[in-house]
C-alpha cells in the first residue's frame, strides 16, 4: 500500500455527481446497466465566447479556444436553406441535451470556416464525465506498474536490430497492471493528470457513446426512436462527426501539450521506405483503438509467414527450373517423336490436323510447375495454413492480454439494436426478462424477408456462374479463329511472339483477361446488392449485421474470383469425348481439350492474371482514390497557413472512414489468402506475388489511414471475428483442391505410374506415345471433320491415316475407342494419392493444432498474477478504507467522555463500534 499512500497525495478530489436511477434497463443497449442515469445530471459550464480572444492560439490547435480543454469530438454542418427550421430545431435540442450529459461545446461561426458556410461544433468531455462512462463501460486504467520481468529473450537479436523501431514509438506507453475502473476507489488507480489519464482514443470513444444515445427530441414528448448521432447524419441535420486527429501528418504539433502521435505514425510506420521496418502496434492501438491495431497486426503476421512459404515457393519453382534436362516427355515433344506425331483437330472444321511438336514451348513452360516439387509444394501449404492460424492464435492471444482484452465482451456499442431496427419494427412486445415493450420482427415478416434474401443471393451467384459460362463459351468460339490464324508457321502472321503462343495460350490469356473485366465489373454491382439484402433482413444487433453481410459478400466474392479457376482446374478437358463422339456445349460448341503436356500452365495463367490484376488494381485504387477526392475537396484550402485553415477544417476535408472500413480490407486479404491456398500447387510462386503486394499493402493502408482518412471513432475488438472461421474453412478446403489439382490437373500421377508401373526399366522413355490414344480419320463425321482448305500443307490424306489424342482408349478394331484398363489403373491411383494426401495433411494438421496451445505459456501467468494482483490491492484497499473510517469513528466517540464523565472509555468505545 505504499504506492498508493504516496498517490493519495497527488490526487485531487473528484468533484461528486449526482445520479438519478430512472431505469435500470437501457433500451437502447438491449441490457442492463446498473449504473444508468438520466441525461441531464451533469453540473456544466461553458465560458462566454466573447470573453476569448480567438486570435490567441493557431487554429491547428486541437484544444478549445481557451487552450485548456481538449477537443474530443467535432461535428459540422452547413447553413440551412431559407425555410428549413427541423434542422435547426433538431440541432439546438440534441445540443442542449448533449450540455445536459454533462459535455462542453464549443462552435464556430461559418464566417470562421474557409468555405464561409460550414459550422462546426466542438465537444469537450470534462473529467466528472470520462469518469462516469469510464465506470460505465469498464475501461481498463493502470492501478500497478508491470512487476513481471520480461524473459522473451530473442536468439542473435543482434541481427533484427535493422528492423526495430525506437522503444519510444514501439512502446509509447509503461507496463502496467490494470482494472476495470470504478469511480468510487478513484484513489486505487495511478492517475498523476486528469487531463491526460484517459487518452484521446478514450476519450472520443466515450464521447461518441453519448453522441450515439443522446435524443434530440424535448424532454416533454415521448419519442423513443429520436436519438443517436446516426440518424441526424442519415437525415442531413449534421454532415459529419468524428474525432481530430492530433496534428499534421508531416510535421508535428506547434502546442507541446500535443502528442503528436499522427506525425509518428507517418514517420516510422506509413512511408515506404520503412517497409522492412516492424509496425509500432502499440502506438496504432493507443492512437486508433484495439479494432484497426487488431487488423494490423494480423495483416503483419500474415506477411511474416507468407515469407516462409514464398521461400519454399521459389525453391519448388527453381527445382522445375533446373531440372530441365531431366524432362524426357518435353525432349520427346520436341524432339523426332513429336514431328512425327500428327495430332487430331481441336475443333470443328476450322481446326485442322497438326504436329505434336507444335506445343513444345509449353511443354517446358508446365515443367516449371507440373514436378515432383508442385506434390511437396501442395502438402507444405496444407500444414503451413495451419502453423499460421495455430500461431495467429498465440499472436493473438498476446496481444489480448497486453492490449487488455481478456475478459472482454462484445462492446456495448456492438450489441445496442440498430437504429434502423428500432424504425423499421413497429410491432412491439412485453420482453420478459425486462419487462418493457420493445420492437420485434414478426416471424412472419422474418421468414418472408429470409426467404427473399437467400433467393436474392442464389439469383447473383446464378448471374455470376452465367458470366463464367459465357466466358467458357467465348473461349470454345475463339479457338476456331486463334488456330485458323496460328496454323502451319506461327510466324506468318504474328512475327515477334508467334513462335512462343499457341492456340491454347492465346485463347487463355484473352479469356483470362476478359474475365478479370467482368469480376471487377460485378463487383461494383453485388457490394451494393449484398448491403441491400442485408439491410432488408433488418439484422437486431450492428455485430448481427456485419456478420451477415460477411458471409455474403465473401460467398459472392468466393464464386466471382474463383470460379474460373475451378473450371479450368477441375472441368476444362475432363469432358472432352473422343474425335468421333465428341461433347457440346449448347449443341454446337465443342469443349475445349487440354495441352499434351496438361492443362495446369493454364490454370497458371488464369491464377497469375486475376490474382495480379486484382491486387495491382486494388492498390491504385485504394490509394488514388481516396488521395484524388481530397485533392479535389481542399484544392482552395490545402496552401493556407494554420491561422485560416484549422485543424478540424484540415479533418473535415478528408474522407470518412466508415463503420465498414476495415470489412474491405479484410475481404480483400482473405480473398488473396484463397487464391495462395486453394490452387497454390498450380504455381508455387503465388506466395511470393502475396508477399510482395502485402508488403505494399501494409503501408498503403498506414498511409492511408494516417494521411488520407478522418481519424475514426477508437473501438475494441479481441480478435478477427468471423474472418477467423472463414479462413479455416478456406484451409480445410485447400488440402481438398490442391489435392485434386495434383490428381487431376497434373500430370504427375500418370508419369509416375508409367515411371514405376509400365516403363520396365523405370524410365520416362515412350511416355508421350503411351499417353495418347489413336483415331483412324475415316471416322470423322462430315461435319466435324476439317475443311480441305484448314490442313497444313504437309498433309497428305492418302499417307496419314490416323491421328492421336489425349487420352487411354483402344485403337480402332476390338472395342475400339473404350478406355483401357492403364485408365482404370490410372484413375485409381489418382483416387488413392487424393485420399492418401488428405488423411496425411489432415492428421499432421490436427497433431499440430493439437501440440500448440492457443495460449502461451507466458501469457496464462502474466494473467493469472495480473487477476491475483487486483484481488489482493482491492482487499487491502478496502481494509485500508475501513481502517480510516473506523479512526475517524473512534476519534468522535472519544469525544464523549468528555461531555459525559459518567461514562467509561470502554463503554463508550464499545457503543460506537
Amino acid at each position: 500500500m505504499s504506492d498508493l499512500s504516496r498517490l493519495t497525495g497527488k490526487i485531487e478530489d473528484a468533484t461528486l455527481i449526482e445520479i438519478r436511477p430512472h431505469s435500470l434497463y437501457d433500451e437502447d443497449n438491449n441490457g442492463y446497466h446498473p449504473q444508468e442515469f438520466e441525461l441531464g445530471d451533469y453540473p456544466h459550464s461553458q465560458p462566454d465566447p466573447s470573453e476569448v480572444d480567438k486570435n490567441q492560439q493557431s487554429k491547428d490547435s486541437v484544444f478549445f479556444r481557451d487552450g485548456k480543454r481538449r477537443i474530443d469530438f467535432v461535428l459540422s454542418y452547413t447553413d440551412d436553406r431559407a425555410g428549413d427550421n427541423k434542422k435547426q430545431e433538431r440541432r439546438k435540442e440534441y445540443e442542449a441535451n448533449l450540455q445536459k450529459a454533462g459535455l462542453e461545446l464549443e462552435t464556430e461561426d461559418k464566417s470562421e470556416s474557409e468555405d464561409g458556410k460550414t459550422y462546426f461544433v466542438k465537444i469537450h468531455a470534462p473529467w466528472e464525465v470520462l469518469a462516469t462512462y469510464a465506470d460505465v463501460l469498464k475501461i481498463k486504467v493502470p492501478f500497478k506498474a508491470n512487476d513481471i520481468p520480461n524473459n522473451r529473450d530473442i536468439p542473435m537479436d543482434w541481427l533484427f536490430t535493422p528492423f526495430r523501431l525506437p522503444d519510444r514509438i514501439m512502446n509509447p506507453e509503461p507496463d502496467y497492471f490494470t482494472s476495470s475502473f470504478n469511480k468510487e476507489k478513484i484513489d486505487f488507480f495511478l492517475i498523476d493528470d486528469k487531463e491526460t489519464f484517459f487518452p484521446p482514443s478514450v476519450r472520443n470513444r466515450i464521447v461518441y457513446y453519448i453522441l450515439a444515445r443522446c435524443p434530440y427530441h424535448k424532454p416533454v414528448l415521448e419519442e423513443k426512436d429520436k436519438k443517436g448521432i446516426k440518424r441526424l447524419l442519415n437525415n442531413g441535420t449534421y454532415g459529419a462527426a468524428f474525432p481530430l486527429h492530433d496534428c499534421r501528418y508531416w510535421k508535428p504539433a506547434k502546442d507541446l501539450n500535443s502528442d503528436s502521435e499522427r506525425f509518428h505514425l507517418y514517420k516510422h510506420w506509413a512511408r515506404f521506405h520503412s517497409f522492412f521496418k516492424e509496425q509500432p502496434l502499440n502506438l496504432i492501438r493507443k492512437y486508433y483503438g484495439e479494432k484497426i491495431g487488431i487488423y494490423f497486426a494480423w495483416l503483419g503476421f500474415y506477411t511474416e509467414m507468407l515469407f516462409f512459404a514464398a521461400v519454399v515457393g521459389v525453391i519448388c519453382f527453381l527445382y522445375g527450373l533446373f531440372t530441365f534436362d531431366d524432362n524426357e516427355w518435353s525432349k520427346d515433344i520436341c524432339g523426332e517423336i513429336g514431328g512425327s506425331i500428327v495430332m487430331c483437330p481441336l475443333c470443328d472444321k476450322k481446326c485442322g490436323y497438326w504436329k505434336l511438336n507444335s506445343t513444345c514451348n509449353s511443354s517446358w513452360q508446365s515443367h516449371m510447375f507440373d514436378n515432383v516439387g508442385t506434390v511437396f509444394f501442395a502438402i507444405f501449404m496444407g500444414i503451413w495454413v495451419t502453423l499460421f492460424l495455430e500461431f495467429w492464435k498465440r499472436r493473438q492471444a498476446r496481444l489480448e492480454y497486453e492490449w487488455d482484452l481478456v475478459d472482454f465482451e462484445e462492446e456495448q456499442q456492438q450489441l445496442q439494436r440498430r437504429p434502423e431496427y428500432e424504425t423499421k419494427c413497429t410491432a412491439r412486445r412485453l420482453n420478459t426478462v425486462t419487462q418493457e415493450m420493445e420492437p420485434y420482427l414478426p416471424v412472419t415478416s422474418k421468414c418472408a424477408r429470409t426467404f427473399l434474401s437467400g433467393a436474392t443471393v442464389l439469383f447473383w451467384i446464378a448471374l455470376i456462374i452465367a458470366c463464367i459460362i459465357g466466358v467458357i463459351a467465348y473461349r470454345l468460339a475463339v479457338y476456331a479463329a486463334f488456330a485458323s490464324i496460328i496454323k502451319d508457321s506461327p510466324t506468318k502472321k504474328i512475327e515477334l511472339v508467334g513462335s512462343l503462343i499457341t492456340p491454347q495460350l492465346a485463347t487463355s490469356v484473352t479469356a483470362s483477361c476478359i474475365n478479370f473485366i467482368i469480376i471487377m465489373i460485378l463487383n461494383l454491382m453485388y457490394e451494393r446488392v449484398a448491403i441491400w439484402i442485408t439491410d432488408m433482413e433488418i439484422p437486431k444487433t450492428h455485430l448481427e449485421y456485419e456478420n451477415k453481410l460477411t458471409v455474403k459478400m465473401f460467398l459472392f466474392q468466393f464464386v466471382n474470383y474463383y470460379s474460373s479457376c475451378f473450371y479450368v482446374a477441375f472441368f476444362k478437358g475432363k469432358f472432352v469425348g473422343y474425335p468421333g463422339d465428341y461433347i457440346y456445349m449448347f449443341g454446337k460448341l465443342r469443349n475445349e481439350e487440354c495441352d499434351p503436356g496438361g492443362c495446369l500452365i493454364e490454370l497458371t495463367t488464369q491464377l497469375v492474371i486475376v490474382m495480379v490484376g486484382k491486387q495491382v488494381w486494388g492498390n491504385i485504387q485504394e490509394a488514388l482514390v481516396p488521395w484524388l477526392m481530397n485533392w479535389w475537396g481542399s484544392r482552395k484550402a490545402r496552401n493556407h497557413p494554420e491561422s485560416l485553415y484549422s485543424r478540424w477544417e484540415q479533418d473535415h476535408d478528408l474522407q470518412n472512414f466508415g463503420h465498414l472500413g476495415l470489412f474491405y480490407e479484410y475481404l480483400e486479404m482473405v480473398i488473396q489468402f484463397g487464391f495462395i491456398t486453394l490452387f497454390v500447387a498450380s504455381f508455387p510462386l503465388a506466395p511470393l506475388l502475396a508477399l510482395m503486394n502485402n508488403i505494399i499493402e501494409v503501408r498503403v493502408d498506414a498511409w492511408k489511414f494516417t494521411t488520407q482518412f478522418r481519424r475514426p471513432v477508437a473501438a475494441k475488438a479481441h480478435s478477427i471475428g468471423a474472418w477467423q472461421e472463414i479462413l479455416n474453412g478456406v484451409a480445410v478446403l485447400s488440402v481438398v483442391t490442391n489435392a485434386f489439382i495434383v490428381s487431376f490437373t497434373s500430370d504427375m500421377i500418370p508419369r509416375l505410374a508409367h515411371l514405376y508401373v509400365y516403363s520396365g526399366n523405370q524410365t520416362m522413355n515412350n511416355y508421350i506415345n503411351q499417353s495418347l490414344s489413336v483415331f483412324n480419320i475415316s471416322h470423322f463425321q462430315e461435319w466435324n471433320k476439317p475443311d480441305p482448305d484448314e490442313n497444313p500443307n504437309w498433309f497428305d490424306s492418302s499417307v496419314i491415316t490416323t491421328c492421336r489424342y489425349r487420352d487411354y482408349r483402344n485403337p480402332p478394331g476390338v472395342d475400339q475407342y473404350k478406355h483401357t484398363m492403364r485408365f482404370w489403373h490410372i484413375l485409381a491411383a489418382k483416387l488413392a494419392f487424393i485420399i492418401i494426401m488428405e488423411h496425411v495433411v489432415f492428421l499432421v494438421k490436427f497433431f499440430v493444432a493439437w501440440i500448440i496451445p492457443d495460449v502461451p505459456s507466458e501469457v496464462k501467468a502474466r494473467i493469472k498474477r495480473e487477476r491475483y494482483l487486483v484481488q489482493e490491492y482491492l482487499h487491502n484497499y478496502e481494509v485500508e478504507k475501513l481502517k480510516i473510517q473506523l479512526s475517524r469513528r473512534e476519534d468522535d466517540c472519544l469525544c464523549t467522555p468528555m461531555i459525559y464523565p459518567d461514562i467509561s472509555r470502554h463503554e463508550v468505545l464499545s457503543e460506537c463500534l
